[in-house]
């Protein structure tokens, strides 16, 4: 039997990363889209009109459109198995205690909130609905970093762990809520940063980290030059970005492992990169790729194992540019129907948001530029 879901949120993430995907996958059936504007709306209804059938895909195949829906208070429990919360960054946790209070599941894209207050009323309407809450954790589901996980336990005890993505030119439109930290929360660190530590979690497990340091920096964010050619975001708007292009800090768990961790929209290199290596007493691994969807990558990742001063490759999978969302969507059935998630996501953010703020709050002490504290007080605070 289909999973029934609706799609919260018509701006890039719902209509170009998630609604294609969900209406392609055997396991879901698209009941329901939802958006507080009548131009989105209007516009999604408009595209299924030129599709000329009720899936999207053209092939004259007629089926049951979703109902266009402008608030989620009108979704209904009984008919809704899933919802996918893919509305700006500051609406995330607000949108999905709303529904988890009704006694709906929601799959939040990154970040899944902005703050440990929000954090704890996740937490609690995950409880209170008796629904489970799903984090977007696109980047364990790539084949490359499956290998890499593969090889951590060879490498004896972890030691250090470098992680990395930067862009060459990446960054999301000035003035757009991306860059606005009353919108976004902050910046790269909440938007790269956050792939990045939820890998982290992949490899070294659920572990407290008792040291944060943290520098962030914004000499690209109002460059129209160093904008994301590649993600079409509407046309430029003239408000300036008041949030971090690159984050760059030093952590280290309660076990002594160190982690170099650095997050950028743009920087001097010719191509985007993330790198990703894991220093252990047997070995080292380091892995080149890109998470993602930009095209200015190389034409393949690579992984390598050093052991002695002898390096070697390591195969890994050919795969198709963000085949890992697919994936997710794969397993998303399990975790709905597994009793023993729930709570599991909210522990994983708790733990990754307080990084975060103690990361911004160890950049602010520092007198760098960094974000406005408030992001970090609980709703309703100043």
């Amino acid at each position: 039997m289909s999973v029934r879901v609706a799609v919260v949120g018509l701006g890039w993430a719902g209509r170009e990363l998630w609604l294609p995907r969900l209406r392609e996958h055997p396991a879901f059936d698209v009941v329901a889209v939802v958006d507080p504007s009548a131009a989105s709306r209007a516009a999604y209804e408009n595209g299924q009109a030129r599709d000329g059938d009720g899936d999207g895909d053209g092939d004259g195949v007629r089926e049951a459109r979703p109902a266009v829906l402008a608030d989620v208070d009108e979704l209904d429990r009984r008919s809704v198995d899933l919802a996918v919360v893919a509305v700006p960054n500051h609406l995330h946790a607000e949108v999905a205690v709303a529904l988890l209070q009704r006694g709906i599941p929601v799959f939040v894209e990154k970040p899944v909130c902005l703050n440990s207050a929000e954090a704890e009323k996740l937490a609690q309407a995950e409880t209170d609905g008796g629904a489970v809450l799903l984090a977007g954790s696109a980047s364990r589901y790539r084949g490359d970093i499956g290998v890499l996980l593969d090889l951590v336990p060879s490498l004896g005890t972890v030691r250090h762990v470098e992680l990395a993505w930067t862009r060459a030119r990446g960054v999301p439109k000035a003035g757009g809520w991306f860059t606005s930290r009353n919108q976004a929360g902050g910046g790269v660190l909440l938007d790269l940063g956050w792939h990045l530590l939820d890998t982290l979690d992949a490899i070294l497990g659920p572990v407290p980290m008792v040291q944060v340091a943290g520098a962030v920096s914004d000499d690209f964010v109002n460059d129209p030059s160093w904008g994301a050619a590649w993600r079409q975001d509407g046309p430029q708007a003239e408000l300036r970005g008041d949030v971090e292009d690159t984050a760059r800090g030093f952590l280290v768990s309660e076990h002594g492992t160190s982690v170099a961790l650095r997050a950028g929209w743009a920087s001097h290199a010719a191509r985007d990169l993330t790198l990703i290596r894991v220093e252990g007493s047997a070995g080292t691994a380091t892995l080149r790729c890109v998470f993602g969807f930009s095209p200015n990558r190389e034409p393949v990742p690579t992984l390598t194992l050093t052991r002695e001063g002898r390096t070697e490759d390591i195969a890994l999978p050919a795969e198709p540019i963000g085949v890992e969302y697919g994936r997710q969507l794969d397993d998303l059935p399990r975790l709905l129907g597994d009793p023993a998630h729930r709570g599991s996501a909210v522990a994983d953010i708790r733990r990754n948001i307080r990084i975060t703020e103690r990361f911004y709050e160890a950049a602010l002490a520092s007198g760098a530029p960094s974000p406005d504290p408030s992001p970090l007080l609980p709703l309703g605070m100043s």
